[in-house]
C-alpha cells in the first residue's frame, strides 16, 4: 500500500468477511439508493447499486444518471478509508475525479470497487471503478483523496464498533 502501517490492527477488522450491510446504512444517502455491501477487506471495499428506474437519468437509453454512480463511487472509497486506519475517526472527501469510460449497460445493478493505495497521517489515497458485469470491464474509474480526522465529530464506524462489541458480550 505504500505506507508502514501495513501490519498494525486496523479498526474495521471484525467486519472483513462477513455480511455486514450497517457498514453503508448509516449514510442516509446510500440507504436511500439501497447500496449493498458485497465485500469489505483490509484497505478494500466493495458495493453494489442494485438496478432501479430511480436512478435512471436518460429514460430513452435507459442510462443511469452519473450522480448516482458518483454516489456509488463516493461510498466505495469512503468506506475503504474506515478499512485502512486503525481507529476510526471522521473523514472528508477532498477530492473526486471520476472518468467515465462508457455509459452502463441499462438494467443491470452496478458495482464499485475501491483500494486505498497510500494512506498517510491526515490523507488516504484511493483508486476505484465501476462495473455491471465484469470488474475487468469498467464504465467508469476514480481517484480520490480523503481527509482523516475531518472534525471531532464521532466517526460512525467508531460508534459501529462500540455496538458491535456491545453485542458480543455474554
Amino acid at each position: 500500500m505504500g505506507d508502514s502501517s501495513r501490519d498494525r490492527p486496523l479498526a474495521l477488522a471484525p467486519f472483513f468477511g462477513g455480511d455486514h450491510q450497517q457498514l453503508v446504512r448509516h449514510t442516509p444517502h446510500a440507504r436511500a439508493l439501497g447500496i449493498r455491501l458485497v465485500q469489505v477487506a483490509p484497505r478494500e471495499a466493495t458495493l453494489m447499486l442494485p438496478h432501479r428506474p430511480e436512478i435512471i437519468g436518460d429514460p430513452a437509453r435507459g442510462v443511469v444518471f452519473g450522480g448516482v454512480i458518483t454516489t456509488l463511487l463516493d461510498q466505495a472509497c469512503g468506506l475503504t478509508v474506515a478499512c485502512s486506519v486503525e481507529v476510526p475517526c471522521a473523514i472528508a472527501t477532498l477530492d473526486l475525479r471520476i472518468d467515465y469510460l462508457r455509459a452502463a449497460d441499462p438494467g443491470h445493478d452496478l458495482f464499485g470497487r475501491a483500494c486505498c493505495t497510500k494512506l498517510t497521517k491526515n490523507v488516504a489515497f484511493i483508486r476505484a471503478t465501476a462495473w455491471e458485469h465484469d470488474p475487468e470491464d469498467p464504465f467508469a474509474s476514480c481517484l480520490a483523496t480523503f481527509m482523516l480526522g475531518a472534525n471531532t465529530t464521532e466517526s460512525p464506524y467508531a460508534q459501529l464498533l462500540r455496538d458491535h462489541a456491545e453485542a458480543q458480550k455474554p
